[in-house]
């Protein structure tokens, strides 16, 4: 079930949040769990019950790790806690992809197992793991409330795109938290706006993005509009879902992480990991990176780590070649910013910000192609090496068509708006009125939310696949 979908907005989110104030708080919990696994079930019926049994695993090994802590059993504990975890996500995930890769390699023909992909396994995956490592650590205590551990790992509002809610960041939330009028209308603000991005202006540019795709009348300017479409298309798209799930999670008490934070105003490819998707940058710095001896090192090993969390990262996104290329691209990057190209870029701040844009649109191609061939060949149409025209009358027309909201997004991803809207906010002149419009441009973006929805308009979701 999407949340930017007529079910979820209308029917699902309605019943449960009815249920749930009428609820006594010591049963809140149960009811969000309940909810949680029934949204689930709405698409994967099936993978319910590896949800449950990932669940009761992590619970399990999360006391047992406890109870035998400073002993050897709590490590053994550990390691069976990731093996069992990493093990559904390596068997649902990759198994079809080093089955592919071995067949390449040695010509011959075992046959793909052709398994569906859970969603949201890598997200709830790496909840679980983070919370064993953390008891491990000492850093928590063992939650022994199973229904608490069981809404922590299955909370829907974070589900199925993130962000990645460490149990350490809401631990204290599932025993106590407050709701207060004033979080439900925080929460209720940053939902609807988050849904008006992925809806009114992510599927617009996805649409840009899937006639570039069926149009046999391709040039380098149609390819560079795709790219810089597609770009935006994912920033919109997934921080779009990342503020419907900051938002779901205030209105009922709890205080997300941020995920995203204009990412594409940063000077430099480390500013950017900074900016986007920063509960996944922070996982793998806390549990890959750091653990590795992260730049305390040599410099050929701290290299060597920098290029086994970024191969992770991009196998994370998705079982193919591509991703791993996409990630081993930022590797590169980031190295080349330590040893030698961040103080000159540090010095000129404008050429720095065009490299940075420069490099993650043409990073966003390698990561939206099928495969390696399709990556190859978007990037040579970029580059004028495909024997494609310049510019084509087709691509004056799309360019025409979409220029409006490739305008609207190119500004929207700055803090432009934000910044303008938060001066009005705080004038004695303005803020009376903005404060008092604001209910009702809420109320007319959801309207407009609505029609486009009933209208049946293209609404796929990019991070379902991972």
């Amino acid at each position: 079930m999407l949340f930017s979908s007529i079910p979820f907005l209308y029917y699902f989110l309605p019943v449960v949040l009815i249920v749930y104030f009428l609820a006594p708080k010591r049963s809140r919990n149960a009811v969000l769990l309940a909810s949680s696994l029934l949204f689930y079930a709405w698409g994967e019926p099936k993978y319910v019950l590896l949800m449950f049994l990932s669940v009761v695993l992590g619970y399990i090994f999360g006391l047992l790790i406890e109870r035998s802590r400073g002993r050897r059993q709590s490590k053994l504990w550990l390691t069976l806690s990731a093996v069992s975890g990493l093990g559904f996500l390596a068997y649902f995930k990759y198994a079809d992809f080093f089955i592919s890769n071995f067949n390449a390699l040695t010509g011959m023909s075992v046959p793909l197992l052709k398994i569906a992909l859970p969603i949201g396994i890598s997200f709830y995956t790496f909840q679980i793991l983070s919370y064993t490592v953390d008891v491990y650590r000492g850093e928590v205590k063992a939650q022994r409330n199973i229904v608490n551990f069981g809404a922590y790992v299955a909370l829907f509002p974070q589900l199925i795109a993130g962000p990645i809610v460490r149990y350490v960041d809401v631990a204290n939330q599932l025993e106590n938290r407050t709701v207060t009028p004033e979080k439900v209308w925080l929460g209720a603000r940053r939902f609807i706006i988050g849904l008006s991005k992925k809806v009114l202006v992510a599927n617009l540019l996805g649409e840009l993005c899937s006639t570039f795709r069926a149009s046999p009348d391709k040039s380098v300017l149609f390819y560079w509009l795709y790219a810089v479409a597609f770009s935006l298309h994912i920033y919109f798209d997934f921080s779009g879902y990342s503020d419907m799930a900051i938002g779901l999670g205030k209105i009922f008490g709890f205080d997300f992480p941020e995920n995203f934070n204009y990412p594409y105003i940063s000077k430099s490819v480390t500013e950017f990991w900074r900016r986007w998707h920063i509960s996944l940058g922070s996982w793998f710095r806390d549990y890959v990176y750091i653990p590795l001896g992260g730049n305390r090192v040599t410099k050929p090993r701290w290299m060597f780590n920098i290029l086994v969390v970024w191969m992770l990262t991009g196998l994370w996104h998705g079982a193919a070649w591509n991703f791993v290329v996409w990630g081993l691209f930022f590797a590169f990057w980031l190295v080349a910013e330590k040893l030698f190209l961040g103080k000159p870029l540090a010095k000129v701040p404008m050429l720095s910000h065009i490299y940075v844009l420069l490099l993650v649109t043409t990073s966003f191609v390698i990561f939206n192609a099928a495969d390696m061939g399709q990556a190859l060949s978007d990037l040579s149409g970029m580059f004028g090496l495909s024997g494609a025209p310049a510019i084509t009358a087709g691509t004056l027309y799309c360019l025409r068509n979409y220029a409006v909201i490739l305008a609207l997004a190119l500004v929207g991803c700055t803090p432009v708006c934000k910044t303008a809207v938060l001066r009005l906010e705080n004038s004695e002149k303005t803020g009376r009125i903005i404060r008092a419009a604001e209910p009702a441009v809420l109320i007319a973006l959801l309207l407009l939310v609505t029609a486009y929805l009933v209208d049946g308009s293209f609404n796929p979701f990019l991070y379902f696949r991972f």
